[in-house]
């Protein structure tokens, strides 16, 4: 079923006073797509680690609570097993490189020689995910040498090429210019299509908008907010949380005051220009 239920979890690293996550109670389903968004420092990716396995098994601190993976207590389970089943991209991809591997080619296929994959398959799923991450002509280039966005696709083939059932990806646009990261998403919601279980931190407020089936908002080490991405981003109040509206919902406030308003709150530029096209007759 590849279902991850939070119960009440609360997690200090080690040496630190404050709670990097708080009371954190959540049940992420199967084949659902999940933005996580909320200002920096808030606990983003402490909750991605959480997830992943990393937390209590890799980061030591204080831990409280339990997270189950298919009903089983995670703390109970092998992190390197999971890793099999649950995919990290990293937020910053100079970590990710393995730095053992000289060609891109080898780097995206070290996990699947890990696992003992047939190098027939190998080759053929390497090559699948090159492409489909428009990198194949960077195949025999040293990731060591690549450029922050380069090493950011480098990093994400190595993961999607696993064929995880959950991806837990970190900000995979940060160092992606605005035409990289569409196609970033568009590859994202390919995966999605295929029943995989999606948990994204990203700031790109209106990617999210357009993308995720539904949205968490972390400060503080906890999720103050969470519901369907309609729910989510067309709130007001949204803010005063750290994060700012979408494009769309912000227009339609502004609208709305100057006694025009729509007919509700749209979060996507599609849908604010639907909503004007058939309200005002262009």
């Amino acid at each position: 079923m590849d279902r991850i239920e939070l119960q009440h979890v609360s997690f200090s690293y080690a040496l630190s006073n404050k709670k990097a996550l708080n009371d954190v109670s959540f049940t992420f389903e199967k084949g659902r797509f999940y933005g996580v968004i909320g200002e920096n420092g808030g606990g983003k990716t402490s909750l991605c680690s959480l997830i992943r396995g990393l937390i209590p098994h890799f980061y030591k601190g204080e831990f409280s609570g339990h997270v189950l993976y298919d009903g089983m207590d995670m703390s109970e389970m092998d992190v390197d097993a999971l890793s099999v089943d649950i995919g990290y991209v990293f937020q910053n991809p100079f970590t990710q490189i393995s730095g053992v591997k000289k060609t891109v080619f080898e780097e995206v296929a070290l996990g699947l020689e890990n696992l003992g994959i047939p190098p027939k398959e190998i080759v053929e799923r390497v090559v699948a995910v090159l492409e489909l991450l428009d990198i194949g002509h960077l195949a025999q280039n040293n990731p060591t040498e690549l450029s922050g966005g380069q090493r950011q696709r480098v990093a994400f083939a190595s993961i999607i090429v696993m064929d995880p059932d959950i991806l837990v990806i970190d900000e995979p646009t940060s160092q992606l210019d605005p035409e990289g990261s569409q196609q970033i998403f568009r590859i994202i919601e390919q995966l999605k299509k295929r029943d995989k279980t999606i948990i994204l931190v990203e700031h790109k407020i209106d990617m999210i908008a357009a993308y995720c089936d539904e949205v968490l908002v972390v400060k503080d080490g906890s999720i103050l907010k969470c519901g369907t991405t309609q729910e989510v981003l067309s709130d007001v109040g949204l803010p005063a949380l750290g994060v700012k509206l979408p494009e769309a919902a912000q227009l339609a406030y502004e609208l709305a005051e100057a006694g025009i308003p729509l007919p509700s709150i749209p979060i996507t530029d599609e849908e604010c220009c639907r909503m004007i096209r058939e309200g005002w007759g262009f």
